[in-house]
């Protein structure tokens, strides 16, 4: 009876979710979750341009847009499941446990990427030089455990270090914490936090404000090259239900995109006015102007970190193509 009534009760659960997603679509309404850091400029711009009510107007339809701020995946996942938000922004590794987890339910798949950013394991700890030399008394912040994408790209580490079945090993001694906390522990010294697997311009503030800081472990080296770290997503409901709604976001991204390629320092100036940050203008300079970062809506290198959770069983379906997890549009489907 017990096992019945469990069961029920997902049954439920699993029907409220998929009511309150459906009842959320609506022309006219985007609500988009983002968390912290330069990774999310695109959204930056098109928040000060007002570019996605701009292309929404195009179209004959009025945007009211909201912005809504959190910290970790799991966050930002939980916030699309109950219909809170209509855009995701989070890193790969939360898209693909989202996909895998709604897959032939609320079918939630990629819309757009951010751009490509290096992301960096760095500690204040001198004796470690590699992530062999982590031991239980370090800490690594990030913003989720087993979730967020810098969770899974050290999963994949580890997994290339001690093998396929210790692909977990590090995440005991993993911390749940925001990016501006994380940067700011290590920057200081002198706490439980001894790591941050972060993201720009935190990784790069804690390199140039802590003389112990040191990279342990970039993101690329372990995705093989230039990778989309941080996505867009959302729920099959709401692309299909707010077309007109869905092309304005993509169009706006698109032209947000292209300004922050052609225009570095009025994006950086954005970007401070945004956020409200205190972060050194000319290191966000060098940042949006890395060699290394790129601007763009198509998804770059993806598809191996989907592969690599599905040979360990972190998620139940395999994605064998960008198709399988991102929505079908032109812009986007050149990626990888």
């Amino acid at each position: 009876m017990k096992r019945h009534l469990r069961a029920v009760a997902g049954l439920l659960a699993g029907a409220g979710l998929l009511i309150a997603s459906a009842a959320q679509a609506e022309e006219g309404k985007l609500r988009i979750a983002q968390q912290f850091g330069v990774v999310y400029l695109t959204l930056n711009v098109a928040q000060a341009q007002k570019l996605f009510e701009k292309h929404g107007k195009a179209a004959g339809v009025d945007i009211d847009v909201e912005f809504v701020r959190l910290s970790g995946g799991a966050a930002v996942n939980d916030a699309l499941l109950s219909g809170s938000i209509d855009i995701a922004g989070a890193g790969v590794g939360p898209l693909f446990t989202l996909w895998d987890r709604t897959h032939g339910k609320q079918n939630v798949k990629g819309v757009a990427s951010l751009g490509n950013f290096p992301y960096y394991l760095v500690t204040n700890n001198a004796n470690v030089k590699t992530i062999a030399d982590f031991t239980d008394k370090d800490r690594i912040a990030l913003p989720a455990v087993g979730v967020s994408v810098q969770s899974r790209i050290l999963q994949w580490a580890s997994a290339k270090q001690w093998g396929d079945a210790d692909y977990a090993r590090l995440d005991k001694i993993s911390v749940a914490l925001p990016h501006p906390e994380a940067a700011a522990a290590v920057i200081k010294g002198g706490t439980e936090i001894t790591a941050h697997f972060g993201n720009p311009p935190f990784q790069d503030q804690e390199l140039a404000e802590n003389p112990k800081a040191h990279v342990v472990l970039k993101s690329y080296d372990v995705q093989g090259g230039p990778a989309s770290s941080t996505v867009l997503y959302a729920t099959e409901t709401f692309v299909k239900e707010s077309p007109k709604t869905y092309r304005a976001f993509l169009d706006g991204l698109d032209e947000a995109a292209k300004f922050i390629r052609d225009n570095p320092e009025a994006a950086a100036d954005i970007y401070l006015a945004v956020t409200g940050a205190k972060t050194d203008r000319n290191l966000l300079l060098q940042i949006i102007r890395n060699p290394e970062v790129s601007f763009k809506i198509a998804p770059d290198n993806t598809l191996g970190l989907g592969q690599f959770l599905y040979r360990v069983g972190a998620i139940r379906n395999e994605p064998k193509s960008l198709s399988d997890y991102f929505f079908d549009e032109p812009r986007i489907s050149g990626g990888s």
